[in-house]
């Protein structure tokens, strides 16, 4: 197609040709093309008289016109018909309809805003719906986007403006919160990796003073094996070298001392071995004592006393003990339990003082009752195991 249009194409204005005429040299250009170029041309003084000159743009041949001028040129009547043909099958052509075969898209369908064709509206998916005139749905529409401009008042703006300055506002504000929130939360957890990194520390102190333990307990022993064993090698090696003397006395007095050598180390008591046991163990300890801590009790979490001897379970229970006091001790004076225990007491000695009715008596533990199971969710472990006891007596009152 693109060598077609060149070769429709006037070589002077290359564009289609208009009006074509031929030249008496068989070239052929646009009426209006030959005009121009015969109105340039001055040069009549060597040619007839009547005849106009006209030298041809392709072969650059001059030729000779009618008088009459270009009109009297032939015009190219097959060359127009071809041009003709070629401006119709170029014009773009109306779109046709994807689901009917070849059906022009020439109504508006104004429901579904779309061209479509005769088919669509009366026997396909757009039966019954309204329809228009494209162009009197354009013309009709024309004004409406002024209008909807017009819809869009400062107020409107303002609106929208100060709505767009609180929703920044409280995004700054959020991220603030978040931040903070950000913040404590490394703070919180910074600071329970230093109470955890001081209870580790404090259970790994404890387990190099029991290593060291072991240490003591079992070096000088080693210490003193590894002196034997060298010994007896000494003996070893002199009983070679009195093998080996010739000489009667000699032979006979190195006999007696290597004699009182070996019955002097056979009579040595070899050391006893000793099997330590190391109490508490991590493992037991951590699911005893550890496994109800919480972040709260965490600074109030115990570290064992760890040992490593014979008496080692003597020790642990002693330990326990100890432990059990020391928490007594600890208790502050307005704390649940020791409200609880003196609570205890008073109830214990009422019914004898002031012969407390049984209902009266009933009522109270059953209100000492529910203050346990309260304040139960309060207390550490061993607090916890004490309530639970108080409780046990109250039910069997």
């Amino acid at each position: 197609m693109d060598n077609l249009e060149e070769d429709l194409t006037c070589s002077v204005c290359y564009s289609l040709f208009s009006d074509p005429r031929v030249l008496p040299c068989s070239h052929t250009f646009c009426k209006t093309c030959l005009d121009n170029l015969l109105q340039v041309s001055t040069n009549y003084s060597i040619w007839r008289p009547l005849r106009l000159p006209l030298k041809c743009p392709n072969c650059r041949s001059v030729v000779e016109l009618p008088p009459s001028g270009i009109d009297a040129l032939p015009t190219n009547v097959s060359l127009r018909a071809i041009i003709e043909k070629y401006q119709m099958e170029s014009e773009p052509r109306p779109p046709t309809c994807q689901e009917h075969h070849r059906q022009p898209l020439n109504m508006y369908c104004i429901q579904d805003r779309k061209l479509i064709c005769g088919l669509c509206l009366t026997v396909g998916q757009h039966l019954g719906h309204p329809i228009d005139d494209l162009q009197a749905a354009f013309i009709r529409e024309k004004q409406t986007p002024s209008l909807l401009l017009a819809r869009l008042s400062e107020h409107r703006w303002a609106q929208v403006c100060e709505l767009g300055e609180q929703l920044e506002q409280e995004k700054t504000r959020c991220e603030g919160l978040v931040r903070q929130d950000r913040q404590e939360v490394k703070e919180f957890f910074q600071r329970l990796e230093v109470g955890l990194a001081r209870k580790r520390q404090a259970y790994l102190e404890a387990l190099d003073k029991a290593d060291a333990e072991v240490s003591r307990a079992y070096d000088p022993l080693i210490h003193r094996v590894k002196e034997l064993q060298e010994e007896q090698l000494d003996l070893v090696s002199l009983g070679s070298s009195v093998e080996e003397e010739d000489s009667p006395l000699v032979f006979l007095e190195k006999v007696h001392l290597f004699r009182e050598r070996v019955e002097e180390f056979i009579k040595t008591p070899l050391p006893s071995v000793i099997k330590l046991s190391i109490s508490p163990r991590a493992a037991e300890y951590f699911q005893e004592h550890w496994h109800t801590v919480t972040i709260g009790s965490l600074e109030e979490a115990a570290v064992p006393k760890v040992c490593c001897c014979t008496r080692c379970a003597g020790m642990a229970a002693q330990t326990r003990r100890e432990e059990s006091i020391s928490w007594f001790k600890d208790l502050h004076p307005t704390s649940p339990v020791v409200l609880l225990l003196l609570l205890l007491v008073v109830l214990l000695l009422l019914p004898f003082v002031h012969g407390l009715s049984s209902e009266l008596f009933t009522s109270v533990c059953d209100t000492v009752e529910a203050a346990v199971e309260k304040w139960s969710t309060q207390l550490s472990t061993a607090g916890e195991k004490a309530v639970q006891q108080l409780a046990a007596i109250f039910k069997t009152h």
